[in-house]
């Protein structure tokens, strides 16, 4: 994996080399949490499947080739971007493991990023049996914040609702997941799990391929208005385009950005460039 680069405010280049040690905490994670992939027989996708869906949701689903092809269980994701903590504050290069399961709905997601170029920052986002949990350490030491509240369970599971539909969407052909249409272009999906429900609209192009994802069922705090905690807000995950590796449709690149009333913050930016995804692939 090549190393990844961000450019701050100043034009300074602040380089991330990738870590094995990285690794072996997010392995360490699954391991103590239990994450196994569960055997059973993994259907194909097939017409009748799909055809339950609204037009534009088929759309995407044929879009993302997911049909005559065995329902994903699971993915683990290797990848680079970059991420900034305020609208004013300098691009970090980030690196990112992280596993999704739809078998016990789960998502393990561990960040590493250099603020400012020199501070060791670890970000670990969980949804696990239901509850979800972000929690963050400077220097493997300072804690930054941990947050296991119903907000953060409530975002976690609609994060986890946003990775699927843009890596392996047929894990959500499931009776937990609800489809609704709204227009030839766009439509509304559900994903239900431990008593909470998350919702999106989902917006795709004439060929079905997805342009953007919104959602209000995440929290944030807004970096112009501190001590305000987190509040509900919109948030969305425009993708710049899409390509084809090993018969599967990846994004090229793509943002999260916060719409708040105070103004728009993109504040991550994710790239294919060195992507590694396995699909249906054990926990550890």
């Amino acid at each position: 994996m090549t190393t990844t680069t961000a450019v701050d405010t100043a034009g300074t280049k602040h380089h991330l080399r990738p870590s094995a040690r990285m690794h072996e905490k997010f392995l360490r994670e699954l391991a103590a949490i239990g994450m196994t992939t569960h055997p059973r027989e993994r259907l194909l996708v097939t017409e009748s499947d799909l055809e339950r869906l609204p037009h534009a949701a088929q759309r995407y689903m044929r879009f993302m080739r997911v049909l005559e092809r065995p329902r994903d269980t699971s993915f683990r994701a290797h990848w680079e971007g970059q991420f900034r903590l305020g609208p004013h504050k300098a691009w970090a290069p980030c690196e990112v493991w992280q596993l999704n399961r739809s078998i016990d709905v789960a998502r393990i997601f561990h960040m590493r990023m250099n603020i400012a170029g020199v501070l060791p920052t670890y970000v670990r986002d969980l949804y696990v049996h239901g509850g979800g949990r972000m929690a963050g350490k400077i220097l493997d030491l300072f804690d930054i914040g941990d947050d296991a509240s119903e907000k953060v369970t409530i975002g976690e599971l609609v994060t986890y609702l946003n990775d699927a539909l843009i890596f392996a969407p047929s894990m959500l052909l499931g009776p937990s997941t609800s489809w609704l249409p709204v227009d030839d272009g766009t439509f509304d999906v559900s994903l239900t799990d431990w008593g909470h429900t998350v919702t999106a609209r989902v917006y795709v192009d004439a060929d079905g391929a997805m342009f953007n994802f919104s959602t209000t069922d995440r929290f944030g705090e807004d970096p112009t208005n501190h001590g305000s905690g987190l509040v509900r807000a919109e948030w969305s995950t425009p993708v710049d385009g899409w390509h084809c590796v090993d018969d599967r449709m990846r994004p090229t690149s793509a943002r999260a950005v916060w719409h708040y009333p105070s103004g728009d913050f993109c504040y991550a930016e994710l790239t294919s460039r060195g992507m590694e995804i396995d699909y249906d692939v054990p926990a550890a």
